[in-house]
């Protein structure tokens, strides 16, 4: 969170709240505790600060609103946030540092503190000491187990982790666990698993230890400096992950000791991890660069989220740890969160899917708007309104709801300003003088004279409130030229003025151009509503039909306004605020499209099943590119699944079946399952369907017979015999290289098919240029272009496409796109007649897109983050990557996330050449 209020210095710990998952404590070295609601990323209470540095924080269980700290040099405390200050103080330790501070969760009266004096003290909340447990040195850390209330654990300077039991009267440990070879910092039961706790050393290494056995049973090696951070997953019992000094945080598969995934993006040691069991995949993160991170862990939990979408049984989505720890066995919920919502939803009658998609997907998406949504969806569906949460008023409420919301919020102002405050002190007149004519001309009857002079002297207000003794007209004037003069002055006094004229668009522009998008919208739905009255100049019967119109005017706007506030969230990578914004206005269409360009698939699935009918094509599409993301895993079963979703499916399970790369028998199994024909059919139909001239049909089933080879000639010559025509078109094309692309990667890389791999990227990539111009993929239009240019030059074909041409077609876009909006840098020069006669042309062969709402760059959540360490250049662009990256095949090549996806929905195939299909979604 970089924002005014946040931490200037190291931020050492950080903790959910255990009754909110969107309120985050954050402790740091300036001596504050903050808390943080992650959903605005707005500080909500701070601590009254002075407390050197602060090293350890944990909340007291359930409700109580209190967090205990643990200091450098000021003992421990217990701090009242909602009281707003210190109500306890633990000075056992003296001056020595408390490195961990933690309250049991089990038992709320007990505390333990580990300190640099070598003691691991336990006492009540009141100071009664319990228990002190003496180390041969320094204490850094210790847990309470989730199992046992009287069980703790704690990391020591000597190398060593030891176990104590409270319910005996002895200071010695029960087990004392050694292995490590440099300190032990911190220790950390396993929630999931009865026994199994970790620890993280200045060795670098995670070791996981089985109190029941005595044993270690794994050591995790891959950090390269001390390691800090560590969290369980409180759902998925072998996931681990650790931070350390290397800058890094690590995620590990306790089973065999796998690291999944190596984060680089802290720009110093990572102190603190953490997460909320009611959000188990969104994790926080806290580190020397005075940065707290949020992560989403779902993309290392697939298929888990498909698996619900497509209505598995519960077997494949619940299980038990021992069931979950096997090796290899995929990824099994086994937390109370997710078996408390299986409860539930088996206690719903008649079909509860749009309830098990909802609850399951507020649980795995991150905090940033999903509940908002789903909220919404809610009252797009009809939904009683008592049954809203009462934290909706607080995001983007549906358009029916703006209005009747801040109105019960403008009553609860005003009874608080009339007891507070008296009249306002009318303001001290300036010169005489005029002032005294200007009464003479009152008294004379001339109002309008009056009026005039009471404006120079700047006391418009007395001007307005005798103006309508001139007339209507005249006060109307003279409040909109007030309303002018004051929009001027970027002085929020106009909207009063604007408003008591009707000038709804005035004023919607006024807020849109100060960047006050919801305010505008509030305008504009209150203008919708009837609320702003356009005041009718002329009183004859010729103006009587214009207030149809004005309604639609105002939807319009509506609209208008909210788009742009959605825009401005998509552009900020927050595609699921994005498509709150439509929804609220009902605009379905675009809802789902921010959703699917943001590439949040399984939340635009889950949501647009529960939508129903005026979704659907949105969802088909969102299935399709999630079957394709399915692809690339060995998940193949779950992609027919998923495409058995859509009605229409026939052309997308030959496409899959045409791409699965089993032996024979397997094949014949998966064209069984999607009612197609065995592959020594699909041959024998091939050659028939040939025979009688059907080019597409032809293509299909020679993909699904045991020779898919013999496709390509019979497709590329098609496409090069239409490209040579002169009234070709995007669709009359695409579609056949699309199926054409499914073929085999490895039939597609024998050499006797080299020829034909050489022809089919290039017209991939000419044909995904043209899709990415419809689309307005600004970003990657050149780079498609260059990318045709270099397999033309390079690789030996017979394509009907000339370098030249590509060049002038690219320089003919970007002329005619670039010219209405000039660049401080470049002076624009509009384009010559020649460039505008060949962009037209291309525009009439690329048609409009069919899903309009798809029109636009796609943006995924983090692009515009910032990363630290971990810096990527793009091989497409040459600029520095922001957000999220991906690399292509050969494992070092990088481009942005956005553009990987962008590509793969144009052209299937990687940029570097290789024939590999592009798989990021």
């Amino acid at each position: 969170f970089v924002s005014f209020k946040g931490h200037v210095e190291t931020i050492f710990d950080c903790k959910f709240k255990p009754d909110n998952p969107d309120l985050l404590a954050t402790a740091s070295f300036d001596g504050t505790i903050k808390v943080w609601d992650i959903n605005t990323l707005s500080a909500v209470y701070t601590s009254p600060g002075n407390e050197g540095v602060i090293y350890s924080i944990s909340w007291a269980p359930g409700n109580l609103n209190c967090i205990a700290g643990g200091t450098s040099r000021n003992g421990g405390f217990i701090w009242d946030i909602r009281k707003g200050k210190m109500i306890t103080r633990f000075s056992e330790h003296g001056k020595n540092g408390i490195f961990c501070i933690a309250w049991s969760h089990k038992d709320s009266k007990r505390i333990a503190t580990c300190s640099s004096d070598g003691f691991c003290i336990i006492r009540t909340i009141d100071g009664n000491v319990l228990h002190k447990y003496k180390h041969p040195a320094a204490v850094f850390g210790c847990d309470w187990s989730q199992n046992n209330k009287d069980m703790i654990a704690t990391g020591c300077e000597d190398k060593n982790v030891r176990v104590y039991y409270l319910a005996t009267s002895s200071d010695q440990p029960l087990k004392v666990f050694t292995g490590h070879t440099a300190k032990v910092f911190h220790v950390r039961w396993s929630p999931l698993r009865e026994g199994i706790l970790c620890s993280g050393s200045d060795d670098g290494t995670v070791r996981i230890w089985d109190y029941t056995q005595d044993a270690c049973i794994n050591v995790l090696s891959g950090h390269t400096a001390p390691v800090r951070g560590l969290m369980w997953n409180p759902e998925i019992p072998y996931l681990l992950i650790s931070g350390s000094w290397d800058y890094t945080i690590r995620v590990w598969d306790t089973r065999d000791g796998t690291c999944l995934d190596t984060v680089y993006d802290h720009g110093a040691d990572v102190y603190g991890l953490t997460c909320h069991p009611n959000r188990p995949f969104t994790m926080a993160s806290c580190s020397r660069d005075s940065t707290v991170r949020l992560w989403s862990l779902t993309p290392l939990i697939n298929p888990l989220q498909i698996n619900i979408i497509t209505d598995r049984c519960w077997d494949d989505i619940i299980g038990n740890t021992d069931r979950a720890v096997e090796s290899g066995a995929p990824p099994l919920l086994c937390g109370k969160v997710s078996r408390d919502i299986k409860q539930e939803l088996e206690k719903l009658s008649g079909n509860p899917q749009g309830k098990k998609l909802r609850w399951f997907s507020e649980f795995f998406s991150p905090p940033g708007g999903s509940k908002n949504l789903w909220d919404l969806v809610a009252v797009v569906k009809g939904q009683d309104d008592s049954l809203l949460p009462q934290n909706y008023c607080k995001g983007i409420m549906h358009m029916k709801h703006l209005i009747r919301f801040r109105l019960s919020k403008a009553q609860e102002l005003t009874t608080i300003k009339m007891s507070k405050f008296g009249g306002g002190i009318g303001a001290p007149s300036k010169e005489e003088r005029l002032k005294e004519a200007a009464e003479i001309h009152l008294r004379l009857g001339q109002i309008q004279r009056y009026c005039e002079l009471m404006v120079e002297l700047g006391e418009w207000d007395k001007a307005l409130s005798v103006a309508p003794g001139v007339s209507m007209k005249y006060w109307r004037k003279l409040m909109q030229r007030r309303a002018d003069q004051l929009i001027q002055e970027e002085n929020d006094d106009a909207i009063p003025y604007c408003i008591a004229i009707g000038d709804v668009k005035k004023l919607v522009s006024f807020f849109t151009s100060r960047g006050q998008l919801k305010e505008a919208l509030l305008v504009a739905q209150a203008a919708c509503e009837g609320n702003i009255q356009m005041l009718s100049l002329s009183t004859t019967s010729g103006t009587s039909n214009s207030s149809g119109n004005n309604t639609d005017d105002y939807n319009d706007l509506l609209q208008k306004v909210s788009k742009e506030l959605a825009d401005w969230y998509f552009q900020d990578g927050r595609a699921v605020l994005a498509a709150c914004c439509h929804l609220a206005v009902e605009n379905i269409e675009l809802a789902m499209a921010n959703l699917i360009r943001g590439n949040e698939l399984e939340l635009a699935i889950s949501v647009g099943t529960v939508l129903g009918e005026n979704a659907a094509q949105a969802t088909h599409y969102a299935l399709e590119l999630l079957a394709r993301k399915c692809m690339a895993v060995i998940t193949w079963d779950l992609a027919v699944d998923l495409l058995m979703m859509i009605p229409d499916n026939k052309l997308q399970l030959v496409k899959l079946c045409a791409f699965y790369p089993g032996c024979i028998a397997e094949i014949n199994d998966l064209h069984e399952k999607c009612n197609l024909p065995d592959v020594d059919e699909c041959m024998q139909m091939a050659e028939t369907i040939q025979a009688d001239g059907d080019v597409f049909e032809t293509i299909k089933y020679y993909l699904l017979s045991t020779e898919p080879e013999k496709a390509l000639p019979v497709g590329i010559q098609y496409v090069k015999e239409q490209l040579c025509g002169s009234d070709w078109t995007l669709d009359s094309v695409f579609p056949y290289l699309d199926l054409l692309s499914y073929i085999r990667t490895e039939q597609l890389m024998l050499p006797k098919c080299s020829e034909f791999r050489n022809e089919l990227l290039i017209l991939c990539g000419y044909v995904g240029a043209l899709l990415a111009i419809r689309r307005q993929y600004n970003s990657i239009v050149p780079a498609l272009y260059e990318y045709t240019s270099q397999l033309l030059k390079r690789r030996e074909v017979s394509v009907p496409l000339k370098i030249e041409e590509l060049s002038e077609e690219l320089d003919a876009w970007r002329a005619c796109t670039q010219s209405n909006k000039p660049t401080d840098e470049l002076p624009c020069t509009p384009p010559s007649e020649s460039q505008r006669a060949l962009y037209a042309l291309l525009v009439s062969r690329i048609q409009e897109e069919p899903l309009q709402g798809m029109v636009g760059p796609d943006c995924v959540s983090g692009s515009n983050l910032p990363s630290h360490s971990d810096v990527h250049t793009s091989c497409l662009t040459g600029l520095k990557i922001q957000g999220p990256v991906f690399f292509l095949e050969d494992g070092k090549s990088a481009i942005s996330l956005n553009d990987a996806l962008m590509w793969a929905k144009v052209n299937p195939f990687s940029p570097l050449g290789t024939g590999i299909r592009l798989n990021p979604f």
